[in-house]
């Protein structure tokens, strides 16, 4: 039996659809994918980007992956990028809702309602449109894994980030109730993500994180590298009895 435990996590002949998919943990789990056997679309607002991190991909895996640009907070551009992924593919297995955005405010009496909603479009109803039109094909066909990129802020929610926290604690439940919704041949579960160090952690004070950082188990921000064994587990069949989840990956924050 041990020798058959990898093979559980093997998403040969599979495909992935991954949003945000052109950098940070979009982009490394893109590739862990691809790496584990499945072929991949990466889509994200920059098209030129996903489609040569495609190429990328490809040249690296001998994987097929197709780029394509989309806004996820953009509700009838959803459909057009699930027709295109089923159009090229025939099929999708495994959709990642990670695309997000979390714009910087001066205080809570700042925040435009041009603002509240942008974050809401883009981090929750977003993903509640693509896992509605994906779950339900997937639902109709052979099942799949629907995965939700949330944040430790959905629980832990900061001044700095409360639209995003808001959207994200609502992503956590929407989380719960599509699994029962698309149960049981579609699986749908989340990953909490705590603090880890992308592009967008090249703006940061360095030394306020790092102090901040040693309250952390780990003591230090995550690599995008490290959300990806948790990712294929969650997309493969290694998790086949895990299901309206929601694991949380944060190098043990308070």
């Amino acid at each position: 039996m041990p020798s058959e435990i990898p093979n559980a996590f093997d998403l040969e002949g599979r495909v992935a659809l991954v949003t945000g998919g052109s950098r940070g943990l979009g982009r490394a789990m893109a590739l862990g994918f691809a790496r584990a056997g499945a072929d991949v679309v990466v889509a994200s607002r920059d098209g030129a980007a996903c489609e040569e991190f495609a190429r990328e991909i490809e040249g690296e895996t001998g994987r097929q992956a197709m780029g394509i640009g989309v806004h996820v907070g953009h509700w009838d551009d959803l459909e057009k990028l699930v027709e295109a992924s089923y159009g090229r593919f025939g099929k999708v297995d495994v959709l990642v809702n990670n695309a997000g955005m979390s714009p910087l405010y001066d205080s809570v009496e700042t925040v435009s309602e041009q603002l509240f909603d942008k974050v809401l479009d883009v981090n929750l109803k977003g993903p509640f449109r693509l896992a509605a039109l994906v779950g339900t094909r997937m639902a109709a066909g052979a099942g799949g894994s629907i995965i939700n990129i949330t944040s430790a802020a959905a629980v832990h929610p900061k001044p700095h980030v409360l639209p995003y926290a808001a959207a994200k604690a609502g992503l956590n439940a929407l989380t719960i109730g599509l699994a029962h919704a698309f149960g049981p041949s579609v699986r749908c579960n989340a990953i909490m993500a705590g603090t880890f160090l992308t592009d967008v952690s090249k703006s940061w004070d360095e030394d306020a994180f790092a102090r901040r950082a040693q309250s952390f188990a780990m003591g230090r921000g995550g690599q995008p590298d490290e959300i990806v064994g948790a990712a294929i587990y969650l997309a493969s069949d290694a998790s086949s009895y895990t299901t309206g989840s929601i694991l949380t990956v944060d190098g043990g924050q308070p």
